[in-house]
């Protein structure tokens, strides 16, 4: 249970907080996160972890010489927004380019590529990474779809120290794929964590089972087995991963070792699991290299553990053994050369928004009809926030709903403003837009943010939209989510809803259709797509890897959609109106 707190919407800026006022001599805060707090030498490739809060020691806590330049920290379980991952790019930079280091969820690869491809288009070079050690989420065959779990640690421990060596951004970003290559994790839970201010864990597991193959944002295993002793979990673990072994390390008996606590799990109990697991390695002919038993990566309260096997070469054991002085991780003691002065090439001009000219008339109107839309979708959003997070908890975190009002909040405050300044429909839109990826952060934040930017781009600047406009807007707000995204029709995500939704309302305005009966008809359109992907099965995100859970209810991300367009619909019943 996660007990202390003030605003659970609040956490996650309480915790930054405080852990930077307690480590002072290795963090600063900054937006987004935190930074080192003395800055490096100049050239240096910045190593940045990221992803959501709720994982400490990760990803934060590894910030220091010898690891990390700095960290992106979203909300509890949520992706960081691209705003937050450019702004801690922005302090840590020192010339040499930016590596953004994550594990492989939607929602992180969406956001850490929206900050490279800004921060490239603003002449600083700009590198991914996601992590795929969770050998549980998908088969050997399709390791690109893995999870990123506690594997992540050593993949961000050999990469820093490359950096820290003075590698340039290519060879840190071979470093980190090479590593990659070479890491498996499987993990198990006992039960499930309790976000800050819910009064129930995300899942819980039955006396005397483990759920095995957990996810670290608070997903259950992908499977329910017999909790035996530590020897039965040992040889389950190790024989789970010495199965999955990478194809090239046949000659290769050196491994870096992870036995990772997930947050309520006892050290003395992860001593007595390690003892056997130490055996049953030798048993194997590998030899562990400073292997580190502890907490890592972990979920909140989670009571679980994962194991981690890294097979390394002469170069990567090097790596893995470098002094690093973090707050959570210290080996030896990293000698910092002097610092200098940060360079990077001159920022490209930004170029101004066409959206950004004042509004007048009638897009004073539009504006006006948008902010309505807004403050529509905030009420209804607000209302279904909790059963919105109970669809979410079926095969996810459970912060669907938390989330979606934290966009939406965010958004509507934009708008206002933007609508009070008198701005384009095109601008209101975009500065919500904006708005909403910052402050939600996770795939739905980001995917909300490109839909109404890309909306709004589709409205003429001074004059009411006509049909053709208002198709197209609905079209581009289709392509601008399938483009960021990735998903499909039948991917079991909010395209499910989209996609009828954009094309019914589409065809109707362009067969002559008045706008609020075709509006009215796609919505319902969008209704019965969405309760329709109850029958799905998740092919894309974290409900992937438990899809078989997940039929049976519907998408978070259609049903919240469906909601929202259908409270837009109902402002022309108390308005008049037809919706923007």
């Amino acid at each position: 249970m996660t007990r202390l707190f003030n605003d659970p919407a609040r956490f996650t800026d309480d915790m930054i907080t405080g852990f930077a006022a307690a480590h002072l001599e290795h963090v600063r805060a900054v937006p987004g996160g935190v930074v080192r707090a003395r800055p490096t030498r100049t050239g240096k490739v910045a190593v940045l972890t990221g992803g959501g809060s709720g994982h400490y020691p990760a990803f934060c806590g590894v910030v220091g010489p010898g690891f990390a330049d700095g960290s992106v920290i979203g909300d509890v379980f949520t992706s960081p927004s691209a705003a937050r991952a450019r702004s801690v790019a922005e302090a840590a930079e020192a010339g040499g380019g930016v590596l953004f280091l994550f594990g492989n969820y939607a929602g992180d690869v969406m956001n850490f590529g929206l900050a490279a491809r800004q921060l490239a288009d603003d002449g600083i070079p700009a590198r991914c990474f996601a992590v795929t050690d969770d050998i549980a989420s998908a088969p050997a065959g399709q390791t690109t779809r893995r999870r990123g779990i506690a594997g992540g640690f050593v993949v961000f421990k050999t990469a820093s120290a490359a950096a820290e060596e003075g590698a340039g951004l290519d060879e840190v970003v071979r470093v980190a794929e090479h590593t990659n290559a070479r890491t498996r994790t499987l993990g198990v839970a006992f039960d499930g964590c309790t976000l800050p201010g819910s009064d129930a864990p995300l899942f819980t597991v039955p006396e005397g089972r483990l759920g095995l193959g957990l996810g670290i944002h608070g997903e259950p295993g992908v499977s329910e087995d017999t909790l035996g002793t530590a020897e039965d979990l040992a040889r389950a673990l190790v024989t789970g991963l010495l199965a999955d072994r990478p194809a090239d390390t046949d000659g290769e008996r050196r491994v870096a070792v992870v036995l990772n606590g997930l947050g309520a799990t006892k050290y003395e109990e992860l001593y007595v699991l390690w003892g056997a697991v130490a055996r049953l390695l030798d048993e194997a002919g590998l030899t562990p290299v400073r292997p580190e038993v502890g907490e890592l990566v972990t979920s909140l309260d989670m009571a679980g553990c994962s194991l981690t096997l890294s097979w390394l070469d002469d170069e990567l054991e090097r790596l893995w053994l470098a002094p690093a002085d973090t707050p959570a991780f210290r080996r030896g003691t990293p000698q910092e050369p002097p610092v200098a002065a940060a360079t990077r090439p001159a920022a490209a001009p930004r170029r101004p928004e066409r959206s950004a000219a004042t509004a007048s008339g009638a897009a004073v109107e539009v504006a006006e009809l948008a902010v309505h839309a807004l403050r529509a979708a905030r009420d209804v959003l607000h209302r279904d926030a909790e059963a919105l997070g109970r669809l979410d908890a079926v095969a996810g975190d459970g912060d669907h709903g938390r989330g979606m009002c934290k966009g939406v909040d965010a958004a509507l405050v934009a708008a206002e403003k933007a609508h009070t300044d008198r701005l384009a429909p095109a601008a209101v839109l975009a500065a919500a837009g904006d708005a909403w990826a910052a402050e939600a952060g996770g795939t739905s934040g980001a995917l909300w943010g490109v839909a109404l930017r890309a909306v709004g781009a589709a409205l003429p600047a001074g004059r009411a939209p006509g049909s053709a406009e208002l198709a197209s807007a609905a079209t581009a707000a289709l392509t601008a989510v399938t483009s960021l995204g990735g998903a499909e029709v039948g991917d079991k995500t909010l395209v499910d809803a989209l996609a009828p939704f954009a094309t019914a309302f589409a065809t109707r305005l362009r067969t002559g259709d008045p706008v609020a009966e075709a509006y009215a008809s796609a919505v319902a359109e969008a209704r019965t797509a969405a309760e329709d992907t109850a029958a799905l099965r998740p092919r894309l995100g974290r409900a992937r890897p438990l899809a078989d859970r997940s039929v049976g209810t519907p998408d978070p991300g259609a049903t919240s959609l469906a909601a929202v367009l259908t409270a837009v619909a109902n402002l022309h019943t108390t308005t008049g109106s037809d919706p923007v």
